[in-house]
């Protein structure tokens, strides 16, 4: 069964936790990366995107990029801004957006769990991705950044965490953006064995987030074991950071689409094709956000229309095939507009649904054809199409809050 366990963590001086913090490496762009560093000097980005520190012609994938990256956490470490725990310890991490929140576990998940699909996937890795993190990884000595994890809600793990949270925080700050972030530290060696035991009967947990740092963390893990035969299995190397939220404190925004041309067909004739498999109703300025799965929003042309999927298109059982984004692709993306493969037509583009539908609106009246607005895909159907070990189609979840990067840092040596 999973295999949780806490871990010995390097963490930032309290006073600095908030500057330090920073969103996931992948949100950002170079360029972006580097103003959100003008803007805070200390935020972690200068070590998860170390490219940030040298000038444009230096490539992002530079080995020069990951030395310097590791030579930044050593620094950290070194002068105090980061401290390390004496021993190991589980730590609460409480996200609150928009007076909602959601509480999860920090902790080290097993490679082993992850390459016996106790841990399981629903997104494919690309290569070039993966290789990127597994040099920041290898080269840093340490996971930087969390992997996001779920699984079906516990009721003992629940009561824990929920007494920890009655306690002083460790941290608490509230970040740019308007997220609060709450902190705790469980150091009482019973709690600690009390969620260890409780993960240890839990049957499957699944990636929400993070899918190219869970592959690099185990391909790392992979690579220490080669390089140290007689491991025996408990070494850090063979763990992963991680944060493990229950399922019924997630939430899933939908992560909408816009296309940039209509494949030649002029507006009534689109609507006519569309009318075949979905009710069309024209919604004229009045923007649309589904409120239930079949359902669609699509600007165009000015207008804001209702797409209603027909009932023997809603019928599928498939736990891919009835997911929306894939009625979507399957009977207006792909039939009507012939936009084949999404990962790789340059004709779509995808908004995440924390951008609201005033986006979708604005990137249409300026350079593309059409705007779909989703449904989000739940939890549930993430956890299905997990079990039947498939796939769900790209871009299918935008989760929010993100989890911060550089609060929780997990060495791959074991700490003195």
């Amino acid at each position: 069964m999973a295999d949780v366990k806490p871990f010995q963590c390097i963490r930032p001086q309290k006073e600095v936790a908030g500057k330090i913090a920073a969103l996931p490496y992948d949100v950002y762009n170079r360029a972006e990366a580097k103003a959100e560093i003008i803007r805070e000097p200390m935020s972690f980005l200068r070590i998860d995107r170390a490219e940030t520190q040298f000038n444009d012609s230096v490539d992002a994938n530079d080995n020069r990029v990951y030395q310097k990256a590791g030579d930044l956490l050593k620094d950290m470490i070194a002068d105090g801004t980061l401290i390390t725990d004496n021993e190991e310890y589980y730590y609460v991490y409480e996200l609150i957006m928009d007076g909602r929140s959601q509480t999860g576990l920090v902790a080290c998940s097993s490679i082993d769990d992850y390459l016996n699909n106790i841990i399981k996937k629903h997104e494919n890795t690309r290569e070039d991705k993966e290789l990127d993190r597994i040099c920041h990884v290898d080269i840093c000595n340490a996971q930087t950044g969390p992997i996001f994890l779920a699984y079906r809600s516990q009721n003992r793990i629940n009561e824990i965490i929920g007494g920890v949270k009655r306690e002083p925080v460790l941290y608490g700050f509230t970040s740019p953006d308007g997220i609060t972030h709450n902190v705790w530290i469980i150091r009482d060696s019973e709690k600690i064995e009390g969620i260890r035991t409780a993960f240890a009967g839990i049957r499957s947990i699944y990636i929400a987030d993070g899918h190219h740092r869970a592959a690099s963390a185990v391909k790392v893990g992979l690579k220490r074991r080669q390089e140290n035969p007689d491991y025996d299995g408990t070494e850090e190397f063979n763990y992963f950071l991680s944060v493990l939220f229950p399922e019924d404190q997630l939430m899933i925004l939908p992560y909408n689409r816009v296309v940039k041309d209509l494949n030649g067909l002029e507006a009534e004739e689109f609507l006519n094709c569309i009318s075949e498999y979905f009710t069309v109703e024209l919604l004229g300025s009045a923007e649309y956000a589904p409120e239930k799965k079949g359902c669609f929003g699509m600007y165009t042309n000015g207008n804001w229309y209702k797409l209603t999927a027909h009932e023997e298109v809603r019928s599928n059982t498939d736990p891919v095939e009835a997911l929306d984004v894939s009625i979507l692709q399957n009977y207006l993306l792909g039939k009507i507009l012939l936009i084949g493969d999404p990962r790789t037509d340059k004709r779509i583009d995808f908004v995440g649904g924390i951008r609201g539908l005033k986006e979708l609106k604005k990137r249409v009246d300026e350079d593309m054809a059409a705007a779909f607005s989703m449904y989000p895909t739940s939890i549930t159907e993430l956890f299905a199409v997990s079990d039947a070990k498939k796939l769900m189609p790209p871009k299918s979840t935008w989760f929010e809050p993100k989890l911060r990067s550089g609060l929780f840092i997990h060495s791959l040596s074991r700490l003195k």
